[in-house]
């Protein structure tokens, strides 16, 4: 269950990435890749997103945010909650006490 929920969310979080980048922001669009100036008369001035790119970020937004929650969960309920608690620790031996050694006074 957390392998495939963990796959989902590597999914989601490159696709997000790859989403947004592919939105234009305000003012540029695909005019600014050729040197065009940014002008709202161009025929492909980018300023306003369609609606299904819009609705497509969302909705991999929302899927981003359901398996963060989700792998929260589920790690939380596993028995060890650190990678410390999985090393072995080694029996500690006792030394014998030293007496201090005398101080040296001129």
């Amino acid at each position: 269950m957390y392998g495939f929920v963990l796959t989902i969310h590597i999914i989601a979080s490159v696709c997000l990435i790859l989403i947004v980048l592919l939105q234009a922001g305000k003012g540029s669009g695909i005019s600014g890749i050729f040197g065009g100036g940014g002008g709202s008369e161009s025929a492909f001035s980018g300023t306003t997103t369609p609606i299904v790119i819009k609705k497509i970020t969302a909705t991999i937004a929302v899927i981003f945010i359901i398996t963060s929650l989700t792998l929260t969960v589920l790690v939380s309920k596993s028995r060890s909650r650190s990678l410390a608690e999985k090393i072995p620790v080694a029996p500690q031996q006792q030394q014998p006490a030293q007496s201090p050694a005398p101080s040296q006074s001129q």
